[in-house]
């Protein structure tokens, strides 16, 4: 006999389902007995197990049929993004062909249940905790019913129920299109050498332009063609470049078209891979309206029962670890027009106590515990960071640093949405200049947006309350769910993917913390 044969025989024999003697008193079994040994320190499956009298699901009746969804679903975790070797379905295999004693049965039986919740956990809600890997990121994972699991899995359609605990969103399936891609273009030998020229030009011709072409017909920019001529379809497929990785779009190749060409399709490959972890954070029901503020690509959008109804540009937090806008989700709940301005201490004592100093800053409004006090008549050499007893406010109007509106989801960061008077910079293709909020493009038009359900005249009642001057808030008759969110990448409707940089640096360290929790860049199953 082969050894081969010889292993699917252990095997066989190690998997024979126990049984109790005709007329004989309904024992508890030795495989019973371990297996309530092995789980009687994990409460969840303690009960899981007690439930079913002690009873293996991966041995006995249908166990076949668990065993061999649950392998099949293995065999797929490195298409997710998932530490392929932590589920190694060679491993477990060889160790039921081992197993011979009902205690090592029993040992295997739990081991294998064991495994089924981790791989349940790493693809339904994350493999990692975002908030211990960078403090910023304070999304809140929701982790799957492992008991609710469990029953299903061993009462129902196996397949099924590993099917189902992947994300379902459209962002996560794009996803993993795109990750597909890359790999196949990754294995049939990437898109070849970088371009080392610093810029080139409509109409001109030779290695430069072969360079150009080359690299954007192996990235699927171009269809294959020798024309070495800097031509209208090789300017077509620069804007189309441009337009996927938020550079200008002006068909010219300049200096950052060019180091963005150049971005290796390993990083391209990184970026998928955390963006499949980064779904898988998100991996649970979005309200019905909830704006999604994007801070990789600077831009929020609003959706009304999954169908896109509003979007605009953003400033975000500077890349200065201090300012850097953090990733969350909260509830907005009102708005106010013609915002007071309460400038946070922060700002009060690094930005505007040395201007108080110079006799600057006069537009604010400074207050001590008592009420408003004439800056005037305070001497303000006398005071630093540490003893600065008085708080400044800037009063509704043109210069107002919120602008004419500003949108509330309270939150511990005092984090929201507002206008600026400072327009001029959403004209930059990088918008990371707040000291943390999110100022908004169009802030009037999502004003309105936003108050339409719940009045026929959303424009004219909210410019009538602009035009009082005074402060007013406002609330929402129907709350919207808020998400801060850094996707540097992700996959349009048609499978056209968007890249964008990595400004805080958090999708390096996520990468850093998958790599050592075992995810591995793979190459494509056949």
């Amino acid at each position: 006999m082969s050894a081969f044969r010889r292993l699917i025989a252990a095997a066989v024999l190690a998997l024979a389902p126990v049984t109790i003697p005709a007329g004989a008193a309904p024992l508890v079994s030795p495989l019973q007995q371990s297996v309530a040994e092995a789980v009687h320190d994990d409460a969840t499956l303690s009960t899981f197990y007690k439930n079913r009298d002690f009873a293996p699901i991966w041995i006995g009746e249908r166990s076949a049929e668990r065993r061999e969804a649950f392998f099949a679903a293995l065999a797929q975790a490195g298409d997710h993004g998932l530490p392929a070797e932590r589920y190694d379905p060679a491993a477990i295999r060889a160790a039921i062909a081992a197993a011979e004693t009902a205690s090592a049965r029993g040992a295997l039986e739990v081991r294998m249940t064991r495994l089924l919740t981790a791989y349940a956990r790493d693809l339904s809600s994350g493999i990692l905790t975002p908030g211990e890997i960078v403090s910023d990121i304070a999304l809140e994972v929701s982790p799957p019913d492992v008991s609710a699991i469990l029953t299903a899995f061993a009462d129902g359609n196996p397949r099924a129920v590993l099917e189902a605990l992947r994300p379902h969103a459209v962002q996560y399936d794009r996803l993993l299109r795109e990750k597909r891609r890359l790999e196949v273009s990754r294995a049939e030998g990437g898109w070849g050498p970088n371009i080392s020229f610093r810029a080139i030009e409509p109409g001109s011709t030779g290695a430069a332009v072969v360079a150009l072409r080359d690299r954007l017909i192996r990235m699927g920019y171009l269809e294959r063609t020798a024309v070495a001529t800097y031509d209208a379809a090789l300017a077509d497929a620069v804007r189309a470049f441009q337009s996927d990785h938020g550079l200008k779009i002006d068909g010219v190749a300049g200096p950052s078209t060019i180091e963005t060409l150049n971005v290796p399709l390993e990083t391209r490959l990184e970026q998928v891979v955390v963006g499949l972890e980064r779904q898988r954070w998100m991996n649970k029901p979005l309200e019905p309206r909830h704006i999604l503020v994007n801070l990789a690509e600077q831009r929020a959008y609003i959706y009304d029962d999954k169908k896109l109804t509003f979007d605009t540009d953003v400033i975000v937090g500077s890349e200065e670890p201090d300012r850097r806008t953090p990733e969350f989700s909260e509830t907005m709940t009102h708005m106010v027009i013609n915002p007071t301005w309460y400038v946070p201490r922060s700002i009060a004592v690094e930005e505007y106590l040395p201007e108080l100093r110079r006799g600057g800053a006069r537009h604010l409004d400074v207050y001590s515990r008592n009420g408003r006090v004439d800056p005037h008549r305070i001497d303000f050499s006398r005071y630093n960071a540490d003893n600065f007893p008085f708080s400044l406010r800037q009063p509704p109007g043109p210069r107002n640093a919120l602008g004419r509106v500003k949108f509330m989801f309270p939150n511990r960061w005092n984090i929201y949405l507002h206008d600026t008077p400072a327009r001029n910079l959403f004209a930059n293709q990088r918008r990371t200049f707040s000291h943390g909020c999110v100022r908004v493009a169009r802030p009037l038009e999502m004003a309105y947006h936003l108050l339409a359900p719940q009045t026929d005249t959303p424009e004219a009642g909210f410019d009538a309350i602009l035009r009082t001057g005074d402060e007013r808030r406002v609330d929402l008759k129907r709350s919207i769910g808020v998400h801060l969110v850094y996707w540097s990448v992700w996959v349009e409707p048609g499978g056209q993917a968007n890249y964008r940089p990595d400004p805080y640096g958090r999708d390096q360290a996520v990468m850093q913390a998958l790599r050592a929790a075992g995810v591995a860049l793979t190459a494509p199953r056949s």
